[in-house]
């Protein structure tokens, strides 16, 4: 297990080769195994833990007395302490040991999962999901590091595999799960489901975990300039995509200060990065091809994965009316046959060429997308069935090889900054694709309700006589005063223009989270085999 301490590191270029960890070979295959599934159980409910939330975020206002405005800060409070603590992992690692940050990270993160479920007010539900956060995102770069450093170049495609499960088919089940439990259950319960396969993964870590000795004397050492500047850039970046949109953006002073400090944060960061000896991360590794690219890639796919997650249900309740448990259903299918398909993956990986596999899951995914752009106020769950199972099979195929060929040449030294690199970046990229999509289709029903709006004049004799039998119906269903009668007429136009609009937007919408893949698919092109490149970083 000294090996996966000392390749938690990321802070390779100061470190001399003697220090280079021995061959994961070393643990049993039981053990190592039991460390991968242990760890990705982990992943996997720290990425189910945000949509699975935010799939029952109205019921949980309701009972703590949150407005819609403030009630945003319950999932915000999770996904800023999350995005914080994912570059922070590989060093805390090497100061606490695998097995002990894992572990208390793991422990924490089941307690303060439950005592979500008991906040009696706003202001509680914020600070523990903060904190539940802090803990759940430990554990999804420290899956990516164990797949990446115990498992043997052979083994990492199934083990990766794995690991697409939490990364895509968690955030497509998670309305599922949110919306059958808070249906049927109650809205604590989604907070109560982490238990048992928590104890699970808390069981199978401590059981396959070396012991290792803590290196307290790093926290004196540490790159501290790099660590609070990323902090406070990171949080004030992410409470800006999440804010954004309900705060007007840049017509927001709050908003425009905080994009201040996060520009000037984030760019001393990257200064201090570049400079340091011994840095928190390590971004020279972004000039590498493959894993350059590959980030390239993961964030348009972040964009599309939860920006598609986002999209589906805000379509679905106010223009069809469904509720949490009738949208779980029809986003079920983004992830069901996710879950027949990722397992065949590495298979595929050893008989094809793993950019081909790429770019046809790119292609299918963008093609899920591109198959809505033509929607109708009878689109509902019928119509959504084919692109829903395009989309799964593209997300499928992508991931696996993409974190493959991505960390491909990867030193294992280097293995913490990348699995902090790869997987913050993909959950920036979900951020910043939910803030522009927010925006993009508030700009775009504007855009198509003018439009409308000024096609439908009362001087015209269709728009005359649609009124004229309008106003029959109500008066023929009991409203007895002709004006209130042809007021209510008026009144039924607008939203009937108002919700084609919307329904235009989202067509809009769903072609611009295609236009994104196809960028990611050309991104992929890019991309070397893994035997083409040079240098001795191969595993």
């Amino acid at each position: 297990m000294a090996t996966l301490q000392i390749a938690a590191n990321g802070n390779s270029a100061a470190r001399p080769a003697a220090a280079a960890p021995a061959a994961p070979a070393a643990m049993s295959p039981l053990r190592m195994w039991a460390a991968v599934v242990g760890s990705t159980l982990g992943a996997f409910m720290a990425v189910l833990n945000i949509q699975i939330v935010n799939a029952s975020l109205a019921d949980i206002q309701g009972a703590i007395g949150a407005g819609t405005d403030d009630g945003g800060w319950i999932s915000t409070s999770y996904l800023i302490a999350e995005i914080v603590v994912i570059p922070l992992s590989a060093w805390l690692a090497r100061v606490f040991s695998v097995r002990n940050y894992l572990l208390v990270s793991a422990i924490l993160f089941l307690i303060f999962s439950v005592a979500c479920a008991f906040a009696a007010n706003l202001q509680q539900m914020i600070i523990l999901r903060a904190i539940q956060g802090f803990s759940g995102g430990v554990l999804i770069p420290m899956a990516f590091t164990i797949i990446i450093t115990l498992l043997p170049k052979t083994k990492q495609p199934i083990g990766l595999a794995l690991f697409a499960l939490s990364a895509t088919f968690a955030p497509a089940i998670g309305p599922t799960i949110g919306g059958y439990l808070t249906e049927n259950w109650g809205w604590e319960y989604i907070f109560y489901v982490n238990l048992v396969p928590g104890a699970l993964m808390v069981g199978m870590l401590w059981a396959s975990l070396d012991r290792g000795p803590m290196n307290l004397k790093l926290l004196a050492k540490g790159d501290w300039p790099g660590i609070v500047t990323m902090a406070i850039g990171l949080a004030a970046l992410q409470t800006v995509l999440e804010e954004g949109n309900k705060e007007d953006w840049f017509g927001s002073d709050f908003i425009v200060r905080l994009s201040v400090i996060a520009a000037v944060s984030l760019t001393l960061f990257l200064i201090i990065e570049l400079r340091a000896a011994h840095p928190l991360l390590n971004l020279r590794l972004l000039v590498r091809r493959n894993f350059g690219f590959g980030i390239v890639a993961n964030f348009l796919l972040g964009i599309a994965l939860y920006g598609s997650v986002f999209v589906l249900p805000i379509y679905l309740t106010p223009i069809q009316g469904y509720n949490s448990e009738q949208i779980g259903m029809v986003l079920a299918w983004t992830g069901i046959p996710q879950l027949l398909l990722i397992p065949l993956v590495p298979r595929l990986m050893k008989r094809f060429d793993v950019r081909l596999l790429i770019i046809i899951g790119f292609a299918l995914f963008a093609a899920s997308n591109f198959m809505n752009v033509h929607m109708t106020g009878d689109y509902a769950s019928d119509q959504l069935f084919w692109p829903n199972i395009v989309r799964a099979i593209g997300q499928a195929l992508v991931f696996t090889p993409l974190s493959a060929i991505a960390t491909a040449g990867i030193e294992q030294e280097n293995a913490g900054s990348a699995s902090a690199l790869f997987n913050m970046m993909r959950n920036l990229g979900g951020a910043v694709g939910i803030a522009s999509l927010q925006t993009f289709l508030s700009k775009r029903e504007q855009f198509h309700s003018n439009i409308l709006t000024n096609s439908v004049s009362v001087f015209e004799e269709a728009t005359r006589d649609r009124i004229a039998r309008l106003t029959g119906d109500f008066m023929s269903h009991g409203v007895s005063d002709q004006a209130l009668a042809s007021h209510k007429a008026v009144v039924a136009i607008a939203l009937k223009l108002r919700k084609q609009a919307n329904i235009m937007a989202f067509s809009d919408t769903f072609f611009l989270l295609g236009v994104a893949l196809v960028v990611a698919l050309l991104a992929s092109l890019l991309l070397k085999k893994p035997g083409q490149l040079s240098g001795s970083g191969a595993h």
